[in-house]
């Protein structure tokens, strides 16, 4: 990355950056796409059960990452500031901090998983299914944790498209381990949902090894020798990561949990019912990508600006990647709305789970538009390492605000499922307002250095 200028400079290097970044993030939604898409095909209990088991590990697994995504602004504020011989011990820091994290919640899984799944009171197939789908998925804990911390070292660096190469390198292995597995192709076991499990738990394995065997071999990563020595764990390190990991990880957790716990609270409706909103939910959150990719982009480049003083190009960047998220869920509103019966036919075969995902996404419109604001504006505060206020305000809008309203709805009012939608609407907005306001804040006109100035 550089220093830019003008309006043009700054677009075209936000485009460098995010492009990469979409395409990753794309990809990486693709894999729980297909496992979804794949599993529903296979039947509508398959779906339930790989939506139930996705639910209980997607807000852990994303919670856990964002801690590691801390990572991010720590090196791109290092780069920004000229440290650069103390990002290799950084990332050593975040690759034992994930193994720790991975270990922590493979033995607190073994323990709890069955009472959680007993207490939901689910058919028994789909309870199978869930069960054996998280088993399998449990063998890629590991790497999948490892990744986000190499993953974030390349992206801080501004090689996200070598963060795009790995995942568009491993997308198809998915895509062919769920063929076989799901669906019993070429010989192999019939797994149905469970089958994605291990499907996805092989991917995992597959990034961590090529994105480690990038980091030690090409430029601009070799130089930076992060395998090269071996550093033990450094609780200050750690401790200066946490500081940044954890809201972050806590702001992602609630706002994926709340969508989790939706689905796993609508448990009490019928099998149907369960496949239609997770296939709406599926293509909602890959319509996601969109903002979250921004939002990224926007944590790198302001980050990059804030380490060297720029505090005027950072605002910039800002307002270029909200606008950018804001004109684009325009446009995937467009698709739900006239697209809406195609998007449900590729999810099922079954024509009530295709109309009643049709309706779901109806509502998954209104996502999009509060998305585009609240997750950009995360992104540009994590890039001033200003992660607290954001904590906070995301806890109030999705559990204070989102989920008791969507409960009352759908218990006490003829919505039903529909309730638990238009609540979640309402926390979304309420979070896009007041993370907007904080940013305005945190950008108050503040004077810069000299050095800033005088490069100006």
């Amino acid at each position: 990355m550089k220093p830019t200028l003008t309006l043009r400079q700054k677009t075209k290097q936000f485009l460098v950056i995010l492009l990469p970044i979409l395409i990753t993030q794309i990809s990486l939604s693709a894999i729980t796409f297909f496992d979804t898409n794949m599993s529903g095909k296979a039947s509508s209990t398959d779906l339930a059960g790989v939506a139930i088991g996705s639910s209980l590990w997607v807000p852990l697994q994303t919670g856990l990452s964002g801690i590691l995504m801390g990572m991010t602004p720590i090196v791109s504020h290092l780069m920004g500031g000229g440290q650069a011989k103390k990002v290799a011990y950084h990332i050593m820091q975040g690759l034992w901090l994930a193994l720790l994290l991975a270990v922590a919640i493979l033995a607190v899984g073994s323990m709890l998983l069955p009472t959680i799944l007993d207490g939901m009171k689910l058919d028994a197939e789909v309870r199978h299914i869930a069960f054996r789908f998280l088993s399998f998925l449990a063998i890629g804990i590991i790497p999948m944790f490892g990744y986000t911390v190499l993953r974030s070292f390349i992206d801080a660096l501004g090689q996200t498209r070598i963060s795009m190469t790995v995942t568009l390198i491993s997308l198809p292995i998915n895509i062919f381990l769920n063929y076989l597995l799901i669906f019993g192709n070429w010989g192999f076991p019939r797994l149905g949902g469970a089958g994605a499990g291990i499907a996805s738990a092989i991917t995992y394995w597959c990034v961590f090894i090529i994105a480690a065997i990038f980091v030690i071999r090409l430029k601009p990563f070799a130089s930076f020798g992060v395998f090269r020595s071996f550093y033990g764990i450094s609780l200050k390190v750690w401790k200066e990561l946490l500081k940044i990991g954890v809201p972050i990880g806590f702001s992602i957790f609630f706002e994926t949990a709340v969508f989790a716990a939706v689905t796993l609270l609508m448990s009490r409706f019928d099998t149907i019912t369960i496949a239609a909103h997770q296939a709406a939910m599926n293509f909602a959150s890959t319509l996601y990508m969109i903002p979250l990719s921004i939002s990224m982009a926007l944590t790198i480049l302001v980050g990059f600006e804030k380490g060297a003083g720029r505090l005027k190009d950072a605002r910039q960047y800002s307002i270029l990647g909200i606008a950018s998220a804001v004109a684009l869920s325009l446009v995937t509103a467009v698709v739900l709305l006239v697209a809406g019966h195609y998007v449900a036919g590729l999810y099922s075969d079954e024509s009530s789970v295709i109309k009643l995902t049709q309706h779901f996404l109806i509502y998954a419109i209104f996502f999009q538009i509060s998305d585009a604001i609240a997750t950009p504006v995360q992104g540009s505060l994590r890039g001033y390492k200003d992660v607290n206020p954001a904590f906070i305000i995301t806890f109030i809008s999705y559990w204070v605000i989102g989920l008791p309203v969507g409960y009352l709805l759908a218990t006490f009012t003829g919505l039903g499922a529909y309730g638990f939608w238009v609540g979640l609407i309402a926390g979304l907005a309420a979070g896009a307002v007041l993370l907007l306001a904080r940013l305005i804040k945190v950008q108050r006109p503040k004077q810069e250095s000299p050095a800033a100035a005088a490069s100006a």
